[in-house]
């Protein structure tokens, strides 16, 4: 019965995810604080079953896989070229919040300062999933999403290691500690010490983890196989780092960032694609769980404190002062360092502004409420510090979250134009076809039939990509593109039905048919996911230019360039048989040259033969653009 009773509360709460997330998104309200709300609202009907949940369960259980996937989706090159600002804030931040926490609790509160420090500990950390959720929604940019998710994957080492070393120095048997009840000596040297060990040790495991992985990949062929693989990976890394000593959570970070960097290398296409897919469903039950979860457990909170030794009130109030102190030291932190780093910076006020939102995304989750829940039984005031560490996480999430927005509007802090993300995009497009171009075309043994196929294909591709930055023309509602995918879906429809009437008849064998199910269903995927990203850029607003000079009217006037007419590269310069080394593309007719660096300078005879004013970058990652009439660039 008790098996049953667990399956019924699994299947309930992945029901009220769903049904909430689809609530929450018309309205605007972010799905995490809605399902917070709606957990806290469910806690307290007496005829609902009370749902504990157990730090091994936080900690064990839901922890590791919502970091893992957090790693997956999070670049090793960007982490790396923020690194200073991420460990300023993951080491640097944390440890400043605990310590300002710790002497406002044991100001308030009749604790030892060394378990004020472990409360500081707890709700010290924001947290990973309300980070990367909200920054995404919001649309901010990269570089301050790089830095909040960087930020929110390692600072949870430095809290639980702050923790587990306050809990000893206050005589409490923390999560991990010695079994024999000995108590070691706490010094400055120990400190420095333990969170060595746990940095250094969760990383090198999780180097090891991330090579044991990468090893049985290579050996698996089968997707399933592979899929499966993933989802023990977290665990893998995890639980040897914890039995040691070691950081957890940094060793979880380390196997995750490694094998999303290496996964080209490590797994097939097919592998990548289903574990994409299967890690997005597990992500958006359990991230939304937590949430949820937490909700639910605020009734039984405030009645375990209403029986202990102090009263509610006291304890809200003193989680409110707990509350503002983690408000207002964020920003301290942050904002000088952001003025320090601007006076550098070329683009100074961007970096102001983008530190002041990012000062006020600290928005605490799962982490703090596990991390409180590992306080042991005999805690002095055990109840009033989880409701503590509650009010903080509920707040931020409120405050924060729910202000986030308006803030970085308010701001003018946005996120990657559409348009300059589909131009970037279009010339890497451009730029790997024509180097698989090029090798199949060097190929003697090569058909030429074959190769001509494989180019109109290719050139389709490409052209796809450009026209999604284009205009439509007077009485057009697509480009030829769009016609080409509207017309193939319609017919994809049509031989869906005409292959389920067959399967009716019963004529032929499942197998068979489902194979060209796969075949139609995986077509109409990609045609639904093309059309969907092109209506979203053609529907995003042109934005200006971030600039204040280098406008003229040529520039103005190529706004919307045309597409490349060729994507192997300089026409002039294969013809020749040489080299070029920068791609050049006219906005007014879309003829290919090589810049100036290259001994034809094609791009500059182009304008001398035509006239056209603008040639405009295609390499990728480049999105500017040259006016030679009058010799600015916009």
């Amino acid at each position: 019965m008790e098996l049953a009773s667990a399956i019924v509360a699994i299947v309930a709460i992945v029901l009220v995810v769903i049904v909430v997330s689809r609530l929450a998104a018309p309205v605007g309200v972010p799905t995490p604080i809605a399902l917070l709300l709606v957990g806290a609202a469910l806690s307290f009907v007496p005829s609902l079953p009370q749902l504990t949940l157990s730090s091994d369960l936080v900690l064990y259980g839901l922890l590791p896989p919502l970091l893992y996937a957090a790693a997956l989706s999070t670049s090793l090159l960007d982490i790396r070229a923020n690194r200073a600002a991420i460990l300023g804030l993951s080491v640097g931040l944390v440890l400043f919040t605990a310590l300002g926490v710790a002497v406002v609790a044991w100001l308030l509160l009749p604790i030892p300062f060394a378990l004020a420090i472990a409360l500081g500990a707890i709700v010290a950390p924001p947290d990973a999933v309300a980070a990367t959720s909200v920054a995404r929604s919001i649309g901010l940019p990269r570089r301050v999403t790089t830095i909040l998710e960087g930020e929110s994957l390692l600072n949870d080492a430095t809290a639980l290691v702050t923790l587990r070393t306050a809990l000893t120095a206050a005589g409490l048997a923390a999560h991990g500690a010695s079994s024999h009840g000995e108590v070691p000596e706490v010094t400055v040297p120990s400190v420095a010490t333990d969170l060595l060990i746990a940095s250094v040790g969760g990383v090198a495991i999780g180097f090891v983890a991330f090579l044991a992985i990468g090893a049985l990949r290579r050996q698996l062929h089968e997707v399933p196989a592979d899929t499966a693989l993933s989802f023990v990976a977290p665990y893998i890394a995890f639980v040897p780092a914890e039995l040691v000593g070691a950081s957890g959570v940094l060793s979880v970070v380390t196997a995750g960032l490694l094998l999303a960097h290496k996964a080209p290398i490590l797994q097939s296409a097919p592998s990548r694609l289903a574990e994409r897919i299967n890690w997005s469903s597990v992500t958006f039950v359990l991230e939304n769980a937590v949430f949820l979860l937490i909700g639910l457990q605020i009734a039984s909170l405030l009645e375990g404190v209403a029986e202990g030794e102090g009263s509610l009130r006291r304890t809200l109030l003193v989680g409110v002062a707990v509350l503002v102190t983690c408000l207002v030291l964020r920003p301290v932190w942050i904002v000088p360092f952001t003025l320090l780093g601007a006076r550098r910076a070329p683009d100074r006020s961007d970096g102001i502004r983008g530190g002041l939102v990012s000062s006020w995304a600290g928005m605490r989750g799962v982490v703090t409420l596990a991390a409180a829940l590992t306080l042991p039984e005999e805690t002095p005031l055990r109840a009033e510090l989880i409701v503590i560490a509650l009010v903080v996480t509920v707040g931020t999430l409120l405050l924060q979250g729910l202000t986030l927005p308006s803030l970085a509007r308010a701001l003018d802090v946005r996120g990657p134009d559409p348009r300059e993300d589909a131009l970037v995009e279009a010339t890497v497009l451009g730029a790997t076809t024509g180097a698989g171009l090029r090798l199949i075309e060097a190929d003697p043994s090569a058909d030429p039939a074959a190769v001509a196929a494989i180019r109109d294909q290719a050139s389709a591709r490409v052209n796809r990509s450009w026209e999604r930055l284009g205009t439509l023309g007077p009485g057009d509602d697509e480009t030829p593109s769009e016609a080409h995918a509207r017309l193939r879906t319609v017919m994809i429809r049509e031989e869906r039905a005409e292959l389920m009437r067959i399967r009716d008849e019963g004529h032929v064998d499942h197998a068979v048919l489902s194979a060209v199910l796969g075949q139609l269903d995986a077509e109409e995927t990609a045609l639904v996911w093309s059309a969907t990203r092109s209506g979203a850029v053609r529907d995003s607003p042109l934005r200006p230019p971030d600039r204040i000079a280098g406008a003229c009217e040529h520039l103005a006037a190529a706004e919307v360039p045309k597409a490349p007419t060729v994507a192997e590269g300089c026409p002039r310069c294969l013809a020749d048989g040489v080299r070029w080394v920068q791609l050049r593309a006219c906005a007014t007719c879309g003829e290919v040259g090589c810049c100036d660096s290259t001994p034809g300078r094609h791009a500059d005879a182009h304008f001398r033969e035509t006239g056209h004013p603008v040639m405009r970058s295609i390499e990728p990652g480049e999105a500017w653009r040259w006016c030679y009439v009058d010799e600015i660039v916009g």
